[in-house]
């Protein structure tokens, strides 16, 4: 059987590999082994760092609700609990949110909390 080189086909795939990684450094922008290479490895980041991304801003808004919570005399596990027990239902962005946005609602929030 003949061999089949693959022509346009191949070409295609070398130029939408090389479009991908146009500002990476050096021959991994130029040569289609390495770009490709490289291609392989930026979209393993992407992919991995869409979920580290969650990660990083629930421990953002928890520092900042922490932080908030501190000027109101109380720490971040206690203003939790005490909204748990309240029944007082705010996620943590928007907590964190409100602590940076509008501390006197945020001090609201805290009072209604610990039933002052």
């Amino acid at each position: 059987m003949a061999r089949v080189k693959g022509g346009p086909v191949g070409y295609r795939k070398h130029k939408k590999v090389l479009k991908m990684t146009k500002g990476q450094f050096g021959t991994r922008s130029k040569l289609f082994r390495r770009a490709n290479e490289a291609m392989m490895k930026s979209l393993f980041y992407a992919y991995r760092d869409r979920r580290n991304r969650k990660r990083d801003l629930r421990r953002l808004w928890i520092a900042r609700i922490n932080a908030a919570a501190r000027l109101n005399g109380l720490t971040y596990s206690k203003l939790v609990y005490l909204l748990k027990q309240a029944d007082i239902t705010i996620n943590r962005k928007m907590l964190a949110d409100m602590a940076v946005q509008d501390p006197a609602a945020f001090s609201a929030v805290i009072a209604k909390a610990s039933g002052k």
